[in-house]
């Protein structure tokens, strides 16, 4: 969990930092870039600076031991640098900050032609790698990327390769047409409503993880001992039963203070955690991550936190009041991690991989502290429980193998998340499937008794517990063979939002047309509106995500709904934007974004494109949410997010559909 921890606020810090370098270049040197051929395989590009007021401009002419600047080619490139000519004001000056070494530079102004030699068979990056003074305040080295190259009709190409701040593009994601508070019917909403279910969904799967935790070997023998230990040592009952609930409140506290980093997180960026939640290399760390803590399951080995730190914990134990009794609560969550990090690591990566960030986070540890605390208080009060409680056993080790396969069907989870952002191809909806299936198949034999692992007790007569769960797991493996198969029963709607869309399928769009609703189009939204303006139709935007669990519900189990499927196809144009995808957007799309908050933000990929739109327009940054418009972008109704009931998604519909007749009139 450290280790997770400590992830993920390095990526923070590295968001961070491309802003500030981006920012820094930006205020020192302006660059313009163009270029000629001269004759044969020669060729001339100018880069033009204009130099901020105050700063001066190293020359090229510095040597290598002192501040300069200096222009590079892509050392694999087929052209050479045969001559460079700086043109403006040069000056000469001794430096102070350099122990007053002679210094070259240029103020206001730059010019660099610089000669090439050779044949341009394909594009060729260079660099400008410069240095800067203003006072005490030196800028650099600033590398500043462009590329040469030809355009169709053999003309000579320099561009910029550093983002720039385009008016004309931001236009294209701040609308200024979309009035977010005066739709023109007021139904739906913003989807904050949906949020507090989610909430609540996430407490509710904290606190199952936390009663699951319970049955494992590492916390379920810590509950009379501990109980018994508070009851005995106080010489009131009433003082033991303080002491006990106090130890209780203390495991609370503990798990939820772990969600509190994720508030500083979530502050820097309201997309950061969506951002961090698609990470390509994330989603395959967390991948690897849950493998090893299944083979720890499994026996293999054990995970423990470092003896030392268990031990300082431990010593601490043994001071008065509620201090002692703090640290021993604290030195249950040390010694329980071997069991409980599993979980606490699943409900981590799940809180991160839905919406609300690090307030799901919360909601989901207190959930889990709430679990795991409350036996202590409640056997602390009614210590004749403790004899009803079963012994510790072999069944104790069943739960913990039986965790160990739950882990590797989550970990495919998230391997499949990185390949569903990257559109690798490698987990196919059914090739994801076929592999929970055989995860399934066998967890069933090891429940029957046909697979043992090295640490298992001798073999017994299978219980009846055992084998209701073995027929649980049997079941829920058969419900899903016929997501392997082109049917109209593919759609496996109980586990939506784990297996990739329909859309990613090997059989391609066709089990989609079987099973689910077609988007009109995809990643475009300039194309849809042309598309309404053409059919006479209102545009209804999926803002989605491949790695969004609540879109796949949404379009497995409301839209495949006869109403809700013959409302969308019939009456509307759906355009379905993933703010997730990592497709990086053509160089001359690519740019820097302000934010209405002061934030510039880089345009590269076709989500940053897309989760830019939801966000400027509809101050929402959550998925999935959806969106009326008329095909001249007047704001139909409320947006409105998860909504998984039936008839209030056709009823915000139906609304829709009113608001657009009215514009008509």
């Amino acid at each position: 969990m450290n280790r997770i921890l400590r992830l993920l606020v390095l990526l923070s810090f590295v968001f961070a930092d491309q802003t500030m370098a981006q920012d820094s270049a930006s205020h020192t040197i302006d660059w313009g870039f163009s270029g000629a051929k001269l004759n044969g395989d020669q060729y001339v590009i100018r880069l033009q600076g204009k130099i901020a007021s105050g700063w001066k401009y190293f020359s090229i002419a510095m040597p290598d031991s002192l501040p300069n600047s200096r222009v590079l080619l892509d050392s694999a490139s087929s052209l050479k640098i045969a001559a460079i000519e700086e043109k403006g004001n040069m000056q000469s000056a001794k430096e102070p900050l350099f122990d007053n070494a002679p210094i070259k530079y240029f103020e206001k102004e730059i010019d660099l032609l610089v000669t090439l030699q050779g044949r341009i068979a394909k594009p060729v990056k260079g660099v400008i790698q410069f240095m800067a003074i203003k006072g005490d305040s030196v800028a650099g080295p600033e590398a500043v990327p462009f590329v040469v190259s030809f355009d169709p009709s053999g003309n000579l190409l320099v561009k910029s390769l550093t983002l720039q701040v385009s008016t004309e593009a931001a236009q294209q994601l701040k609308r200024s047409s979309i009035d977010l508070h005066h739709p023109i019917n007021p139904c739906g909403g913003t989807g904050v409503e949906g949020h507090s279910k989610s909430l609540w969904n996430i407490f509710l799967l904290g606190f199952l993880g936390g009663l699951i935790a319970l049955l494992t070997p590492c916390v379920f023998p810590m509950i009379p001992l501990t109980v018994s230990f508070f009851t005995k040592q106080s010489k009131e009952r009433k003082r033991g039963i303080g002491n006990a609930s106090l130890y209780g409140f203390f495991i609370l506290l503990i798990y939820t203070l772990l969600s509190l980093p994720f508030y500083f997180l979530d502050s820097l960026n309201p997309e950061i955690l969506n951002n961090i939640s698609t990470n390509v290399w994330l989603n395959i760390f967390f991948f690897v991550v849950f493998i090893v803590f299944a083979l720890s399951f499994f026996g293999l080995f054990e995970i423990t936190v470092p003896g030392s730190l268990a031990n300082a914990v431990d010593t601490k134990a043994g001071a008065g009041s509620w201090v002692g009794i703090f640290f021993m609560a604290l030195t249950l969550a040390l010694v329980s991690f071997s069991c409980t990090g599993p979980i606490l690591g699943s409900l981590l990566a799940g809180s991160l991989s839905t919406n609300g960030g690090a307030v799901q986070l919360t909601c989901g540890m207190v959930g889990f502290g709430l679990a795991l605390a409350l036996p202590f208080a409640l056997f602390a009060l009614f210590p004749g429980w403790l004899h009803s409680l079963p012994k510790s056993g072999g069944w104790l080790n069943t739960v913990k193998v039986v965790l160990g396969f739950l882990e590797i069907a989550l970990a495919v989870k998230f391997l499949s998340n990185a390949d569903l952002v990257e559109h690798w191809g490698i987990l196919k909806r059914e090739v994801f499937l076929g592999i929970w299936i055989l995860t399934g198949i066998f967890l069933v034999l090891y429940l029957f008794g046909k697979i043992r692992f090295s640490h298992d007790p001798p073999p017994a007569r299978l219980g009846i517990g055992r084998i209701v769960v073995a027929i649980f797991f049997l079941a829920f493996t058969a419900y899903l063979v016929p997501g392997l198969f082109k049917t109209k029963y593919a759609n496996r709607s109980l586990v939506s939002g784990f297996p990739p869309p329909l859309s990613y399928s090997l059989y391609g769009d066709e089990l989609i047309k079987l099973c689910g609703l077609e988007a009109n189009v995809r990643n475009d939204y300039q194309a849809a509106l042309q598309l309404a303006k053409l059919q006479h139709k209102p545009v209804m935007i999926d803002f989605t995500g491949w790695a969004c669990v609540n879109c796949r519900k949404m379009e497995e189990n409301v839209w495949t709904s006869p109403i809700i499927k013959e409302l969308i196809s019939k009456h509307f144009v759906l355009v379905s934007l993933y703010v997730d995808d990592r497709k990086l957007l053509p160089d001359d799309r690519q740019f820097i974004f302000q934010t209405r908050d002061g934030y510039k933000k880089e345009i590269k990929t076709i989500g940053d494109q897309f989760a830019t739109l939801q966000s400027e327009n509809f101050i929402n940054a959550s998925q999935p949410l959806y969106v009326l418009l008329s095909p001249d972008e007047k704001l139909l109704s409320f947006p409105v997010g998860y909504t998984p009931d039936v008839k209030e998604y056709a009823a915000w519909l139906r609304c829709g559909l009113d608001a657009y007749e009215k514009t008509k009139n």
